[in-house]
């Protein structure tokens, strides 16, 4: 069985160029690559395409790239709580496709099935729907959209082995199992990192096929977009 394990952040993210197309995982703030992100940040890549659900905050997440400028568009399907990002797409420095959550989703899931395209009811007659080709099945009409494919996708998994079979726990498994197919080279990061054959079959989300490097992060930060608590 192939080992896919990489031994360091830095390895992983062997390859990344300026100009390419990123895929990263998770939904809003849980489960996010954090490791992948933090390494973006150190070796300075720019221009970048960023498909996600969203972009973090202000100061975490995909929201510290937007900081230094690295990001030339976002693919995502809501500004969020990103004060930075708002202010970018508002001033026109920042390129930006909004798409409904569930097209997002279905475009990512697209790409990694390999349909090149797909009809949707989902934004026929709004801005999203504007220069996009349209089409009536039993009376009603569907927009057209076009598969999301990437350079690179990253993904954070609670758990994986060596092979790259990975399991989400919780809230990761929005977006980061459909964006593990989409990228030409899947890089996993995981909280625990097991030798191939200690998962159970039966629960594995993403099979190693479509990981092609994978290793275990630390200092997860994990932290929570709005905190809300119930008073005594």
């Amino acid at each position: 069985m192939i080992n896919k394990t990489v031994k360091n952040v830095q390895e992983a993210l062997q390859g990344v160029q300026d100009g390419m197309t990123l895929m990263l995982g998770g939904f809003g703030l849980c489960g996010i690559p954090e490791n992948c992100i933090q390494e973006l940040l150190r070796i300075g890549v720019k221009d970048l395409t960023c498909i996600s659900n969203n972009a973090g905050v202000d100061d975490f997440g995909i929201g510290l790239l937007l900081q230094k400028r690295q990001v030339k568009k976002m693919i995502a399907s809501y500004v969020g709580e990103n004060a930075e990002f708002e202010r970018q797409l508002l001033s026109g420095e920042l390129e930006v496709e909004l798409n409904p959550q569930g097209t997002l989703a279905e475009r990512i899931r697209a790409g990694g099935a390999g349909i090149p395209a797909f009809f949707t009811p989902a934004g026929y007659g709004t801005e999203v729907g504007e220069g996009k080709e349209s089409r009536e099945f039993n009376g009603k009409m569907y927009l057209m959209e076009s598969w999301l494919k990437a350079d690179f996708s990253f993904v954070k998994a609670w758990k994986g082995d060596t092979a790259g079979n990975l399991i989400y726990k919780g809230t990761a498994r929005n977006f980061n199992p459909m964006m593990a197919t989409a990228g030409k080279i899947t890089v996993a990061e995981v909280e625990e990192l097991v030798p191939a054959g200690e998962l159970d079959p039966n629960m594995i989300h993403t099979p190693g096929i479509f990981v092609q490097r994978i290793f275990q992060g630390e200092k997860y930060e994990k932290r929570i977009e709005q905190r809300t608590v119930r008073q005594a």
